[in-house]
């Protein structure tokens, strides 16, 4: 279960630096790496982390060593600094996947999923057996709603690990998401075979979701909140579900419970900066979005919600670049359409604002004549 992966994903440690030839380097740094390494081991790192320094300021091109040190930083939780040294490394040693596989785990465990997928993107390339990496990678594409590069990815594996219960709930995941909730079905029934749990049950309301289906999906969500509150993502779904079913305020305290133990969801992240809008708490609205944007760069929802704020903020030009930008590149998307709209209006470009408000009436037609059942003229 993804649960579970988050641990999972844990540096690959000093294990490697064994087979290291101490001769040669110094006597002193000799010593100096020896009683690193020894404090590491111990999991003393807060002590390790100095002795790695000291000896690289002897021998700065020792790579094992600087990789040492950026796990050491890591695991004493400073992401940005680990993240410096294994960089160092692999300006030495592009080519050197362990090391390239935990900067990626850095970047991942300091948030920034963009990059941690790059980077392990990199290594499955290279290593396209290594399962560490490719179990990382669905993390980190799941995160990015890269859902279809989810599939094609652990679908083989899928194939040759039936009951991979964390392959499966990863899988089933990307495919509800992608709008598949036939081939996620059967892979929650595979799930509840061993009996229910909140695995399951998350998947099913998800699966619910997706056909509009509320009040069954929050049902499930509040059975997976009484079997493992702390299920990632769940309180992102069961958000989603009070809000369908018109519970906004706990909907709010849904996605606040979400965002208390990952920061970084996206989801909850727009969907509360939605709520907190509505509630014309703007200031804080706008952290969430912005953290979403941090989340996905380039995402049009939360890029729509930004300019929305600055339309509300008063700050009507950046609102118009952006909205105009958006809609050149999505000009399906209606919201912005009637933003712009409203832009243009304050601007007392009346021209323009209706050619947008004329656009906004023709998008809303033919989405009535595409649904189903609408009558043909």
């Amino acid at each position: 279960m993804r649960i579970s992966l988050r641990g999972a994903f844990g540096l690959a440690g000093i294990a490697w630096l064994a087979g290291m030839v101490w001769g040669q380097q110094p006597p002193a740094a000799e010593d100096l790496l020896r009683h690193a390494i020894e404090l590491h081991q111990s999991g003393n790192v807060t002590a390790a982390i100095p002795e790695y320094r000291a000896y690289l300021k002897q021998v700065p091109g020792n790579v094992m060593a600087r990789s040492n040190l950026g796990a050491a930083l890591a695991r004493a939780g400073l992401y940005e600094e680990a993240i410096a040294e294994y960089r160092k490394a692999l300006e030495s040693q592009p080519g050197n996947a362990p090391v390239r596989l935990n900067l990626g785990l850095a970047y991942y465990k300091a948030m920034k999923i963009s990059q941690a997928a790059d980077e392990v993107a990199r290594v499955v390339k290279e290593q396209p057996s290594n399962r560490q990496a490719i179990f990382l990678l669905a993390d980190c594409d799941l995160r990015l709603g890269e859902n279809q590069k989810v599939i094609e990815l652990l679908s083989p594996l899928e194939r040759q690990s039936p009951d991979d219960k964390a392959l499966i709930y990863m899988l089933g995941t990307a495919l509800i998401r992608d709008n598949q909730p036939e081939r996620g079905q059967v892979l929650v029934d595979r799930i509840l075979r061993d009996g229910d749990s909140a695995e399951a049950r998350l998947l099913m309301g998800a699966t619910k979701m997706s056909v509009h289906d509320f009040a069954g999906a929050l049902a499930d969500f509040q059975k997976a909140v009484d079997l493992n509150p702390s299920l990632p993502d769940l309180y992102s779904y069961y958000g989603m579900a009070l809000a369908a079913t018109g519970d906004t305020p706990n909907a709010a305290v849904a996605f606040r419970k979400e965002l208390a133990s990952n920061p970084n969801d996206y989801t909850s992240n727009v969907q509360l900066g939605v709520l907190l809008k509505q509630e014309e708490n703007y200031a804080e609205a706008r952290k969430c979005f912005e953290r979403a944007m941090e989340v996905r760069p380039g995402d049009a929802s939360a890029r729509y919600q930004l300019a929305a704020m600055d339309l509300l903020d008063g700050h009507t030009d950046e609102a118009r670049i952006a909205l105009e930008k958006l809609t050149r590149e999505i000009p399906q998307f209606v919201e912005a359409h009637v933003s712009l709209a409203t832009v243009y209006y304050r601007l007392k470009r009346k021209e323009d604002g209706d050619r947008e408000r004329a656009i906004v009436l023709r998008l809303n037609a033919e989405s009535q004549a595409a649904e189903p059942g609408a009558k043909v003229k």
